[in-house]
This record gives C-alpha cells, structure tokens and sequence, in this order.
C-alpha cells in the first residue's frame, strides 16, 4: 500500500474515534499530559493545516496547534469533529503527486519531501486515535498496515521530549505489534484508563 493510501486510513482511523466523542467529553483528560481530547482534536487539525500548507509550497506560521503547544483546543473549536473533517478534505486535495515531492524543512529533520511528513503525520494520528480511545474508556484496535508503517517511522525518527514522544516503555511479554508500538512511543496500553 503506498503512502498517501496509508495516511488515509490512518485518517480514517482518526476520523471514527473522533466521531464516538460524547458531546459532554471534549474537555474530558487525555493520555497526552496537559491535553484534553479537544486538545488533541486541535493538534491532528492544526497537522492537517500544516500539511496542506507544505503541500501547496505555502508558509504556515500558526503554531498554535503544535507539538508542545500548551492549548491547542481552539484549534478545534465548538465542533471538532466537522473541523478536523473540513480541515482533512483540503489536506487530501493538496496531496497531489507533485505536491508530494516538494521539499520542504522541519525543524529536527531537515529538509524532506512532503511525503516523509505524511509518514510523520501517520504515526502521529495512529498515536493520537489510540489517545483518545483510551482516554474515554474505548477498546481501540488501529490498523495493522498503519501500525506497521508507524513503527517503522518511529523507530527511524521519534523525538523523545516534552510535547513529543515520551521514553520507551517495555511491553509485557508476548504483546503485540500494536502495544509494542505504543510502549515505544511511551504510550501503557496496558494500564487501565486513569481517573
């Protein structure tokens, strides 16, 4: 499956855990420390917004939704659902062959192709799907084509920092590709929801 196939499926992925947000959960805590869901709605929108900026050879300088951010709710706004699905559609209409092959410079990584940050971008809303699920108490099953490009993409270029990715965790033996991939993004898929 090729790059831009996965990234839409990841997406999808985003897409379906967001639609299953209760109205009065928003606010709710997510495993992101600092973060609430809404947060982390803004985050993925603030990612789509970015994309389709590099994409289209264009400067993007809000970084209000970035990793590290300390509020990117607003980004979300009153309906996060329509918007991350809004902002989403103009990502994809950007993502065009040529526009896949632009460079563009991210800091930490250096100049790249648009379609590495879509790589980028696929880990980060597999990781993101998995926070909100978890968060509100759901059994989230992520794809096992985006796990696996996710894995391999982090295990290449994860930054392990505050507002990034947290220190590899060790799984329990016998896990699987899902959960070991979330222990080496820092992420116990093992340990219950906290209250």
């Amino acid at each position: 499956m090729d790059t831009l196939a996965l990234y839409r499926q990841a997406q999808d992925g985003f897409d379906a855990v967001l639609a299953a947000v209760p109205a009065e959960r928003w606010d709710a805590r997510s495993t992101c420390p600092g973060w609430s869901v809404r947060d982390l709605a803004g985050h993925a929108v603030w990612g789509q917004h970015q994309l389709r900026a590099w994409a289209a050879g264009e400067d993007y300088a809000d970084r209000s939704g970035a990793p590290g951010s300390p509020h990117p709710a607003p980004v979300a706004g009153d309906d996060p659902l329509t918007t991350w699905r809004t902002a989403r559609t103009a990502c994809l209409a950007a993502l065009t062959p040529e526009a896949l092959t632009r460079t563009t410079t991210i800091p930490g990584l250096g100049d790249v192709p648009v379609a590495a940050v879509v790589s980028l971008l696929t880990t980060d809303l597999v990781a993101h799907t998995w926070d909100i699920g978890h968060a509100l108490g759901a059994a989230v099953h992520l794809d096992p084509a985006t796990v696996a490009v996710a894995f391999d993409w982090a295990r290449a270029h994860a930054v392990r920092a505050p507002g990034f990715f947290g220190p590899e965790l060790t799984p329990p033996a016998g896990s699987d590709d899902q959960t070991r991939l979330l222990a080496f993004l820092g992420r116990a898929a093992w340990e219950p929801v906290a209250a």
